[in-house]
């Protein structure tokens, strides 16, 4: 990802800010970390990596986060997604370009807002949000093709981290 991206996500975020924020709260009731998996070896990794980040969002959003193991969405609380939306509001245009950057890349506004803050680190978010094709890829195979992309968004992550530093 080049600043050139970063920078016409920021000028995007400063014309349309109040239409990206209502759309992404709207996202984040399918946010990858909500979706568990039914394998014990794989939710174990995901408690491992993904709890911490759900109970720093609780705390950070003021929010209770409801996660399943089925495919379905799961309804999360008005407090949740108001959470969302406040927390939205109130960073930066370049907080928010990040943030969406970062979340569109992951799947994950939790893991997002976590890399913003300065939470967790792009490799940390990175692990994350991969965290199943990673145990798939373990357990089955390597594809080349799909390592080249999770090598991408590993790099993607890292400038979004690098660009919030400045």
């Amino acid at each position: 990802m080049t600043d050139e991206k970063l920078k016409l996500a920021v000028d995007e975020i400063k014309e349309h800010r109040q239409d990206i924020i209502a759309k992404l709260v709207m996202f984040s009731k399918t946010d990858s970390l909500l979706f568990w998996g039914k394998d014990d070896e794989l939710a174990a990794k995901q408690e491992q990596l993904w709890t911490p980040i759900l109970i720093w969002a609780g705390k950070a959003l003021h929010a209770d986060y409801k996660t399943t193991d089925g495919l379905q969405t799961v309804e999360q609380s008005k407090t949740a997604l108001t959470g969302m939306q406040n927390f939205m509001e109130n960073m930066s245009d370049e907080e928010l370009a990040a943030f969406y950057l970062a979340s569109m890349n992951t799947k994950s506004e939790l893991l997002a807002a976590a890399l913003v803050k300065g939470h967790i680190n792009a490799e940390q978010a990175f692990n994350a949000a991969c965290l199943e094709e990673l145990y798939q890829a373990e357990k089955w195979g390597h594809d080349k093709f799909a390592d080249s992309r999770r090598e991408t968004l590993k790099n993607e992550l890292c400038d979004i981290e690098k660009f919030l530093q400045k």
